[in-house]
């Protein structure tokens, strides 16, 4: 793995937390600000994928799955569709 080394300025405070944090998990400190920098990174990346999966879902499939597997079992609450989608909905039949 390739290193390379990048002067980071933090806020005094913010530093000074990083350090107790480091040492209470008994971690170096480059260690812990590397795992929280690829923590955050995996958490947007993560965000990006679940919204380009959903710009791709096809409101009219998703409703016929889920109006199929509901047969015989009456909704729970929390069960509901979001507004959003019945508004999709009903924008591609008109």
């Amino acid at each position: 793995m390739r290193r390379s080394n990048f002067a980071l300025r933090l806020q005094p405070t913010l530093l000074d937390e990083a350090r107790k944090l480091a040492e209470s998990e008994g971690v170096a400190l480059n260690q812990l600000i590397n795992v929280a920098i690829a923590e955050k990174i995996s958490a947007l990346r993560t965000e990006e994928y679940f919204e380009e999966r959903a710009r791709r879902a096809d409101p009219e499939r998703i409703a016929r799955i889920l109006n199929r597997l509901g047969k015989g079992n009456p909704p729970v609450e929390g069960d509901e569709t979001p507004p959003k989608l019945h508004a999709k909905r009903r924008k591609k039949s008109k």
